[in-house]
C-alpha cells in the first residue's frame, strides 16, 4: 500500500502562483487525488523546503568533527525546515549523509581553500600560489559542481583585509574549475577582492560585505549572485574589539564593513542582483538558524516574498533542485499563515516533510 499524505491547506508553487489539493504518494507529489484514503492530512501553506546556501557540515571551530557530531548538525538544520544544504566548504568526508534518506539533501564543495597561515587553522587547504589551479582543479572534482575560495583574509603584515591569491592566478583557478564542470564561490569580505572575482569570472560570492556602487552593475551584467551570511555578519563587531589592540586598521576595517551590511543587501536587492540566504553555520555560527537569516534579508530590506524566494524557488532553482511541481520528491514545509504576509510564521513551522516522510 502506497504511504499518503494529503496538504489541505494553500500550495505556493512559485512566489505568484498558489495552488489548492496536494498530496504526497510514496514520497512523489502529485496534484491527481489518489483513490485511497490518506494517511495523514496535513493543513498549512505550503512551500518548498528550505535551502540553506551557505551551511558548513561535518566542520566545527577546531576542523572537522566526527560523525554524530556532524549528525546531530543535520538533524537541526532538517527541524528547523532546511532540506537542501548546499555546503560552503568541510574537512569531512559527508559523502555518508547524502545516503541517509532521513538527513537534507546535500550538495557538497569539499575544502575551502586558502592561503598559507591565512585562514582558520584546520578548516581548508592552506596552500601558496602556484599551487592554487591544481588545488581547484582536485576539488572540482572531488565536490558536488561547487569549489569554495578563501578570497581574502587579514594579512598580519600589512595590517588589514588583503587577497589571498593574485589576480591573474585565480582567473586561471575558475578557468580551470569552469573546465572541470564545476562553479567557483568565494568568501569575500573586503571591497577589492569582488573586482578580482568578477573579472576571473566568479559564479557566486560570499558574505560581499566589501560590495560597492561599482560592483553592483557588474554582479547583474554576469549573473553573480551573492550569499550575505548576514547573521555571521553580526559577529564583525567582536571580531573588531579583539583584533582592535594589534590591528587596529583592519579592527576599523571589519567594524566599517559591519555598519553597511544592511545597505549594501538592499542596494544590490534593488538593483536586480540575485540574493540567497545562507547563515555559515558550522564554525562560530549554530546550525538550525536558517530563520534567523531569513529576518535579517528582511530587516536589510528584502520585501518576504523575495526573503521567501531567496530561501526556497529561487534559491532551488539556481541549485538546480525540485521544487513544487507534479513527481517532484516531496520535501516541503508547512506554515501556520502565509509567509509572504507575515514572515514570522517561519520561524516555528508547522511541519516538515522530506522524502514524503513527516519529521515534524
Amino acid at each position: 500500500m502506497a504511504t499518503i499524505i494529503e496538504f489541505s491547506g494553500p500550495v505556493l508553487v512559485s512566489r505568484d502562483e498558489e495552488r489548492h489539493g496536494m498530496w504526497s504518494v510514496d514520497g512523489v507529489l502529485t496534484f491527481e487525488r489518489p483513490a485511497p484514503t490518506p494517511d495523514r492530512v496535513l493543513d498549512g501553506w505550503v512551500l518548498p523546503g528550505f535551502v540553506d546556501a551557505h551551511c558548513h557540515i561535518g566542520l566545527g571551530i577546531g576542523g572537522a568533527v566526527d560523525e554524530a557530531t556532524t549528525l546531530a548538525q543535520a538533524q537541526t538544520d532538517l527541524d528547523a525546515g532546511t532540506l537542501l544544504i548546499r555546503d560552503a566548504g568541510s574537512p569531512s568526508d559527508t559523502r555518508w549523509v547524502q545516503q541517509r534518506a532521513d538527513l537534507p539533501r546535500l550538495m557538497r564543495a569539499g575544502r575551502h581553500i586558502a592561503r598559507s597561515r591565512r585562514y582558520l587553522r584546520g578548516l581548508g587547504h592552506e596552500i601558496e600560489p602556484e599551487q592554487l589551479v591544481e588545488t581547484v582543479r582536485k576539488e572540482a572534482r572531488d565536490g558536488d559542481g561547487w569549489v569554495k575560495l578563501v578570497g581574502d583574509w587579514i594579512d598580519r603584515g600589512v595590517g588589514d583585509l588583503a587577497a589571498s591569491f593574485p589576480a591573474k592566478l585565480v582567473r586561471d583557478a575558475i578557468s580551470a574549475a569552469h573546465d572541470e564542470g564545476a562553479r567557483v564561490t568565494a568568501h569575500c569580505f573586503a571591497e577589492d577582492t569582488l573586482d578580482d572575482m568578477l573579472d576571473a569570472n566568479i559564479d557566486c560570492i560570499e558574505h560581499a560585505t566589501g560590495l560597492l556602487p561599482r560592483h553592483i552593475p557588474r554582479l547583474v551584467e554576469q549573473s553573480v549572485p551573492i550569499v550575505p551570511t548576514l547573521v555571521n555578519i553580526a559577529t564583525f563587531p567582536g571580531i573588531a574589539a579583539q583584533a582592535a589592540p594589534k590591528f587596529p586598521e583592519y579592527a576599523d576595517h571589519m567594524t566599517r564593513l559591519w555598519e553597511r551590511r544592511r545597505e549594501r543587501v538592499q542596494e544590490a536587492f534593488e538593483a536586480g542582483v540575485a540574493i540567497y540566504a545562507g547563515t555559515d553555520a558550522g564554525s562560530v555560527i549554530k546550525h538550525g538558524r536558517i530563520a534567523d537569516e531569513m529576518k535579517e534579508l528582511h530587516d536589510a530590506g528584502l520585501p518576504p516574498a523575495a526573503v521567501l524566494d531567496a530561501t526556497t524557488w529561487g534559491a532551488r532553482a539556481w541549485l538546480g533542485a525540485e521544487g513544487i511541481s507534479e513527481g517532484a520528491s516531496a520535501d516541503v514545509v508547512l506554515c501556520r499563515d502565509d509567509p509572504r504576509r507575515d514572515l514570522s510564521t517561519v520561524s516555528v513551522l508547522q511541519h516538515v516533510v522530506l522524502r514524503g516522510m513527516i519529521v515534524r
